[in-house]
């Protein structure tokens, strides 16, 4: 499957929360999900609790369309707690890379 639509995320964590926050987004039921290509959860070498998500999609609806399920919302809602602040999205159209764990 090819990456049509993706996007990066910087989440900052309530303070001491970053273990909990990476945790709960490596259980994200995107990751399942045929249309979600590419999950990766990475964390700020220098402030722990400052975590980014990058995500690769077949396409913008296949995203839309995974978060506007209850699923998705349930998911965000519980997410908030976790968080400080606002996060950081940033729209991306991948154009080639390469990722192995």
């Amino acid at each position: 499957m090819l990456v049509n639509h993706g996007f990066h995320a910087t989440l900052t964590a309530r303070p001491g929360k970053g273990d909990e926050l990476v945790a709960f987004l490596l259980d994200a039921p995107s990751l399942p999900n045929p249309d979600c290509v590419v999950f990766l959860v990475s964390r700020s070498a220098g402030d722990p609790d400052t975590v980014f998500v990058t995500e690769g999609w077949t396409s913008r609806d296949a995203h839309g369309e995974f978060f506007a399920t209850e699923r998705a919302k349930a998911l965000v809602e519980r997410l908030q707690p976790l968080l400080a602040g606002e996060s950081e999205y940033v729209d991306a159209v991948p154009v080639g890379g390469k990722a192995a764990f």
